[in-house]
């Protein structure tokens, strides 16, 4: 054969692959569209997950040690079992036990120690508290780290104020989050290696409020722990203000806050059984635990509850799932990630078990945007194929990118996939007070749902 018939014949070959690929994949959107848009319907209509918030939001808090965190516990496995999941257990984990306290109060003092007035903010998770009267102290404003160090001296017995400003003009709300929140977690540690008596931080938000955000913060190791708060965005600027004018101005802290025994809680895990390839696992999930201010609506007992959901969808729909659907909720992803950890390496080293894909839901429930997924690009290729049928629950896009903080435990895995809704609200209510049921929209969780149930089940039917 000449070269020129050897080409020819390639480009035949090349156009007929590309056509079966095209059909193949024309014939697979339609056999998922029907069903994905009944999955809609059905999430959209019935509204259960939006209902089933409402119910574990009652309880409360669900920190990891807390009273509230083994209610829902108890909860979320009988709501398991209830929706007739083949299979529903727990997972035991060790977890670290915070307690705020009922005492958080910071007072601004003039010089003669005469109170100004009093100003709002919410203790860091870990953080110790001070000592019984309180700690008094004159204050220091820095922006960064490097302004911290040039402090030297003058930073010594001081209370370190950090008012680094949510970046309003940065279009994703998780890179401005990311670039401020760097405080909440290393402050204390930085600040006392110059001899601080306590640190400040403004609050990691995009709320103009003084609702602080909480969220962990570090120690390390042979360095002196300090107390560590936020401090409401509009008491940070009046704060900053006050000491241009008034540097001599001193703050009264008192926090019993505490960290006791490690202690034990549960990932709760219920599953459908795949009806061909039972071993073949897809897991679905987000963490239980929230923090203590609010009830953690969005972050993370939404998000949560759609995956679960997702499974009583494909159920009340009569789907019988090829492959395995597994929901696992997580114990203390905020303070730890112990129940990620435990999942993972249970995943990592089963033998009777192969993960091929984890879906994580822990960005809040607005309205959905895409799926961000960690795989090889033939993984993902397949993926994005499906896209037209991921489409009529509004999902746009799916590309490379980050997981959760959960899922991304489990190493062995073909795809670990981030579902991702519109993030432009979601600072705004995270890790504060202002994160309760009245800010989760039942369309916009349940578009999430049904977004969800799609892409687990169409990946329990293809495989990947």
């Amino acid at each position: 054969m000449n070269l020129k018939k050897f080409v020819s014949s390639l480009f035949v070959l090349f156009l007929l692959f590309g056509c079966s690929q095209r059909k193949d994949n024309t014939q697979i959107i339609q056999k998922y569209n029907a069903i994905s848009k009944m999955m809609v319907r059905n999430a959209l209509t019935e509204r259960t997950g939006y209902k089933w918030l409402k119910d574990l939001l009652k309880i409360g808090p669900r920190l990891s040690g807390s009273p509230g965190n083994f209610k829902a516990v108890e909860w979320v496995k009988n709501k398991m079992k209830e929706i007739g999941l083949d299979s529903v257990w727990l997972q035991k984990c060790k977890v670290p036990h915070w307690v705020r306290g009922n005492i958080e109060e910071a007072e601004l003092l003039n010089a003669r120690g005469k109170k100004i007035r009093n100003l709002h903010i919410a203790d860091l998770g870990g953080s110790i508290g001070t000592p019984p009267n309180g700690l008094v102290a004159n204050v220091v404003e820095v922006k960064s780290f490097d302004e911290l160090k040039m402090l030297g001296t003058k930073a010594k017995n001081k209370i370190i104020f950090f008012n680094e400003k949510f970046d309003y003009g940065e279009i994703n709300t998780f890179k401005a989050y990311s670039k401020a929140v760097k405080k909440r977690v290393y402050g204390a540690i930085e600040a006392a290696k110059v001899g601080a008596k306590a640190i400040l931080i403004r609050t990691v938000g995009s709320a103009y409020d003084n609702k602080p955000h909480t969220g962990n913060m570090h120690y390390a190791k042979d360095i002196k722990k300090i107390p560590a708060a936020a401090l409401g965005a509009i008491d940070s600027d009046y704060l900053s203000d006050v000491l241009i004018h008034h540097p001599d101005y001193k703050i009264k802290l008192k926090m019993n806050c505490e960290n006791l025994p490690d202690t034990i809680s549960y990932n709760v895990i219920g599953e459908i059984k795949g009806s061909e390839f039972p071993n073949q696992v897809i897991v679905v999930g987000g963490h239980l635990d929230c923090w203590d201010k609010g009830v953690g609506a969005h972050d993370d007992g939404a998000p949560a509850l759609q995956t679960l959901e997702a499974l009583d969808l494909i159920k009340r729909l009569d789907l019988k799932p090829k492959r395995t659907i597994r929901c696992v909720l997580f114990a203390n992803e905020e303070n730890g990630l112990n129940g990620g950890k435990t999942y993972g390496k249970y995943a990592d080293t089963v033998k009777s078990e192969t993960h091929i894909a984890s879906i994580e839901s822990d960005r809040g429930a607005f309205t959905p945007r895409g799926f961000s997924v960690k795989s090889d690009k033939n993984t993902l290729e397949k993926i994005k194929s499906w896209l037209p049928v991921l489409n009529n629950a509004l999902i746009d896009w799916v590309k490379p990118g980050g997981s959760g903080a959960d899922v991304g435990q489990i190493k062995k895995v073909k795809a670990s996939i981030g579902y991702v809704p519109d993030a432009q609200r979601y600072m705004d209510l995270h890790h504060s007070d202002n994160d309760t049921f009245d800010k989760v929209h039942p369309r916009e969780m349940e578009l999430g749902t049904a977004a969800i149930a799609i892409l687990s089940y169409i990946i329990s039917q293809e495989g990947l």
